[in-house]
């Protein structure tokens, strides 16, 4: 499980450095600050997963869940939803290292 959350992490983490990357790009080349939201990232690249993960949430949750909750993280920037997931999964995954004891090996 550990595993599965520290790569999980890094893929996350993958994400929000070329959603950054991005963004640093469109801002030299608008010479302004451009965050992209994470809806508009999604539905250019996968439009079909947009749509199920848009009618999964309207199935099994209750319907305030996708209007001020779902809403909200998608019009955030792309690479901050990224970075925030990458160090959950981080969390999820770490474990404390063990205290240098006088008994240890």
């Amino acid at each position: 499980m550990r595993f599965f959350a520290r790569v999980l992490s890094l893929i996350f983490l993958v994400l929000a450095v070329l959603a950054g990357l991005v963004d640093a790009i469109q801002s030299v080349a608008a010479e302004q600050l451009v965050l992209t939201p994470l809806f508009d990232m999604w539905s250019l690249n996968s439009p079909d997963t947009l749509a199920f993960v848009q009618s999964l949430v309207a199935q099994y949750a209750p319907a305030q869940v996708w209007d001020p909750g779902v809403v909200w993280v998608l019009g955030q920037p792309a690479s901050a939803v990224f970075l925030v997931l990458s160090l959950l999964f981080y969390l999820a995954a770490y474990r404390r290292p063990k205290p240098a004891g006088r008994f240890s090996a």
